[in-house]
């Protein structure tokens, strides 16, 4: 386990990740990626939506429980605190989101691919740092009384309050068996069209405040990399299909009053 996680291999990720966070951020501006309001078949086979992200986001949870459970920091209280918030939004992604999901709804393989790809090469990231590459005094107990990892997990908490919110507004837009499109007007709809999507972004800029970690920034990096641009087609999807009515809402895509 320790050779995986040696330090020019470790850093030689985090910043290849960085980069290629730039990329899928002007590549995703081009390339509409096809699932949930924009699917499309051209992207390939397909599956279930509910399996699609069961498969997609499960990696992330087992990667970051196995690197806990073979470090010998596995037992210093402060990782396993942080560790076990990134488990906990994964466990909410993996096992309980997709099964509150409602109608038939499919997503490419190709995109639980990269899904799969993505999730457990971040696990590697945050699992890595917390339990392998950090200083062994990078996080005495006592972190989790410092200022930095208390602001941190409110900006967390809050951002994971605002992603359920969010994800529960748009699934009782439609009594079952309707398939039409319906404007969410609740919650941070108020601001935003991706409001489930910043809510995610709080979620992770929280966590990086409360590591305080690179592998933390880059991962915020590519929550906006890849969150900002479909924001930004789903924006322009509800302005075809609504038009004035929606359009006159002034909502930004992602970051209330901003962008």
């Amino acid at each position: 386990m320790r050779q995986i996680f040696n330090l020019e291999l470790y850093y030689t990720v985090v910043g290849v990740m960085a980069f290629l966070a730039v990329i899928v951020f002007i590549a995703l501006h081009k390339v509409e990626a096809a699932y949930g309001m924009t699917y499309s078949r051209k992207w390939g086979p397909s599956v279930n939506n509910k399996i699609g992200w069961i498969c997609m986001e499960t990696p992330a949870f087992i990667c970051m429980a196995l690197i806990w459970a073979f470090s010998p920091r596995k037992g210093e209280i402060a990782p396993a605190v942080m560790a076990s918030l990134f488990l906990l939004h994964y466990f909410q992604r993996s096992f309980i989101f997709p099964l509150l999901m409602r109608g038939k709804s499919r997503m490419p393989w190709a995109i639980a691919g990269m899904g799969i790809i993505f999730n457990t090469i971040n696990a590697y990231m945050i699992g890595g740092w917390l339990f392998f590459v950090a200083p062994p005094d990078r996080y005495p107990a006592d972190w989790l009384m410092s200022p930095l990892f208390i602001l941190g997990s409110v900006i967390f908490f809050l951002g994971m309050a605002i992603n359920i919110h969010s994800d529960h507004v748009v699934r009782n837009l439609r009594k079952p068996g309707d398939t039409r499109h319906y404007i969410p007007r609740k919650g941070m709809y108020r601001y935003v069209t991706g409001a489930n999507y910043f809510g995610e972004l709080t979620e992770w800029t929280g966590f990086a405040i409360l590591t305080w970690s690179l592998p933390g920034v880059v991962f915020v990096l590519w929550t906006f990399a890849n969150l900002a641009p479909r924001a930004r087609t789903l924006h322009s999807r509800y302005v075809d299909e609504f038009g004035e009515t929606y359009s006159s809402l002034g909502r930004k895509y992602i970051l209330p009053f901003i962008y």
